[in-house]
C-alpha cells in the first residue's frame, strides 16, 4: 500500500473531516484575532510535552476500561466498547477511528475550554488548534499503523512496532500510539518484547486467560 492509497481511504471516514474542520477553523480564527504573545509559543510546547502521558492515561483508563456494575447500572462507555471491538479485529478500518458520536460532544467541549478557560480568546484558540491538530495526527498515525503500508523511516518503524506489539503480543504494554514508547518508558509499560509472553487475551480484552 502507498501513502496515496492510504490517504484516499483515510478521507472516506467522518472523524478526520470532523477534526479537520476544527483545526482549520481554530487556526483561521487565531490568525484573524491576532494579539500574539510569547505565551502562544509556550502553550503548544507544554501540550505536546504532556500529550504522550495523556494519551497513555486515556488508553489505559478509558479505552481499556473494564465494565463495572453498580446495582443494575453497567458503566461501560462507547469508547471502551468500540476499543474492545477494535482489539477483536484490528484490521476493521471503521473501528480504528475515534467514534464520531464521541467527537460530536468532545470537539464542542474543547472549543468551550478554549473560549472560557483562558485569559484571552486568542490564547484559547492556540490551545484549541494545538489539541485538534494533535487529534488529527493521532487519527492518521493510528490508522496508518493498521493498514498494509510498510514503515520506511526509523521513527515510524519504531512507532509501528510498538503498537503492533500492543495488539498482537500483549495488550498490557505499549500503550502509546503516536510516539515511540515515551510515556510507556516513564510508566513502566515498555518491556523488552523478548521477555514478554504472548497474551491469550490480546484480542479479547478482560476475558479470563
Amino acid at each position: 500500500m502507498t501513502l496515496r492509497n492510504a490517504f484516499a481511504e483515510f478521507v472516506k471516514h467522518p472523524s478526520p473531516w470532523m477534526i479537520a474542520v476544527f483545526v482549520v477553523g481554530s487556526l483561521t480564527a487565531r490568525l484573524i484575532i491576532g494579539g500574539w504573545s510569547w505565551v502562544d509559543a509556550v502553550v503548544p510546547v507544554i501540550l505536546l510535552a504532556i500529550s504522550p502521558v495523556v494519551e497513555w492515561l486515556i488508553h489505559v483508563g478509558i479505552l481499556h476500561w473494564r465494565p463495572r456494575r453498580i446495582g443494575k447500572l453497567t458503566i461501560d462507555s462507547l469508547l471502551a466498547r468500540e476499543h474492545r471491538a477494535h482489539h477483536q479485529d484490528p484490521r476493521d478500518i471503521p473501528l480504528i477511528f475515534i467514534p464520531w458520536p464521541v467527537l460530536v460532544w468532545l470537539l464542542p467541549l474543547l472549543t468551550a475550554i478554549g473560549v472560557f478557560a483562558f485569559g484571552r480568546v486568542g490564547l484559547g484558540l492556540t490551545f484549541l488548534f494545538t489539541v485538534t491538530a494533535f487529534l488529527l495526527v493521532y487519527e492518521w498515525t493510528h490508522y496508518l499503523i493498521h493498514t498494509d503500508y510498510k514503515p520506511r523511516s526509523r521513527l515510524y518503524r519504531a512507532t509501528w512496532r510498538n503498537h503492533r506489539f500492543h495488539h498482537y503480543k500483549n495488550e498490557h504494554y505499549w500503550f502509546t500510539v503516536t510516539t515511540t514508547g515515551t510515556a510507556d518508558r516513564i510508566l513502566h509499560t515498555y518491556p523488552d518484547p523478548n521477555s514478554v509472553e504472548k497474551s491469550p487475551t490480546a484480542k479479547d480484552l478482560h476475558a479470563k486467560a
